[in-house]
């Protein structure tokens, strides 16, 4: 439990319901029934086992939050309780409602215990990936999955971890349970279809590619696009991004719509793979009041997607 001020709400309230989820009991030292709330909401805090935060404010020492958020939510009493997720405010309630209501309320917005732990595992998985381990955060990943299946990012990262090790039927396997959405092009699909790409270049390669027979035929033919679609593959599977991308622009350049758009839709499947998740919103400076409002944080601009995804453009207009 931490009390909440206007020097630490930022950090502790916005910024830490980015991570976790904060209950932000309002009350004052006059109100009884706040005096019944309190010690129920931290025994449930205690019971929660970590799964949100719990924060109280006073609201006769910190009345510039208090009556913010009074008037967004339209209320005029206390105690009142409000659940910040993700920096911001998300839900509340009001008075001194039984401890069966108020986990009701909870369970609502607080992730699961097998959910928590499955973030968490990921989140540490992400710091050895920076670091360079694959494997150890191979370990960390698996473990989130067999957690949490239903994570999609750990097992997006699981997925992709197993591919660059070249472990290609333990990916397959992996992969098995979230095969259908590969067929979805859009978010937050989309990442799980340029999986499934990178999958079956894998198991082409797998089947056997003799590399020096198809640069032969594509000399022969610069349009003998199967060839050079397998190639293409080939170059993938060995995580050649860039030369497998060169290779279906070549297609894309002579022939748009080849095999269903095939070349166009694993060449944007590559993009993908090689585009980096977005920045999570951070909150806005302390500027004297409560600010709710999280601001957008651009992703850094990448200059050879950039580069690759202007020749993209380029030919198909």
């Amino acid at each position: 439990m931490i009390d909440i001020n206007l020097q630490n709400f930022e950090t502790e309230l916005i910024q830490g319901s980015a991570q976790l989820p904060v209950l932000l009991d309002i009350w004052a030292p006059w109100c009884g029934p706040c005096r019944n709330l309190g010690p129920m909401l931290e025994k449930l805090e205690v019971a929660y086992a970590g799964r949100f935060r719990l924060a109280k404010l006073n609201s006769d020492e910190v009345p510039e939050i208090a009556t913010q958020l009074s008037q967004m939510f339209g209320v005029r009493s206390i105690p009142f309780c409000v659940m910040f997720v993700g920096g911001q405010p998300v839900d509340g309630f009001v008075g001194a409602i039984p401890e069966a209501q108020i986990r009701e309320f909870l369970d609502k917005h607080v992730p699961a215990g097998e959910v928590l732990e499955a973030q968490e595992e990921v989140a540490e998985a992400e710091e050895l990936l920076a670091e360079g381990d694959l494997e150890g955060a191979l370990v960390k990943l698996e473990l989130a999955v067999q957690t949490d299946p239903a994570n999609e990012t750990a097992r997006f990262d699981y997925v992709r971890a197993l591919l660059e090790l070249g472990l290609l039927a333990e990916a397959q396997a992996a992969f098995a349970p979230v095969a259908a959405q590969a067929v979805d092009v859009n978010l937050p699909h989309a990442r799980f279809a340029a999986l499934g790409h990178w999958l079956k270049a894998c198991e082409r390669s797998a089947a056997g590619l003799d590399v020096s027979a198809l640069q032969a035929s594509i000399a022969a033919n610069k349009r003998d696009f199967e060839a050079r679609f397998a190639l293409a593959q080939g170059l993938l599977a060995q995580h050649s991004f860039t030369d497998a991308m060169d290779e279906l622009l070549e297609i894309i350049m002579r022939d748009k719509a080849w095999n269903g758009e095939l070349a166009r839709k694993t060449y944007v499947a590559i993009l993908e793979l090689m585009t980096k998740p977005a920045p999570k919103a951070q909150a806005a400076e302390v500027k004297g009041t409560l600010e709710l409002a999280g601001k957008f944080v651009a992703a850094a601009s990448d200059p050879l997607l950039d580069q690759y995804r202007r020749k993209l453009s380029m030919a198909l207009f």
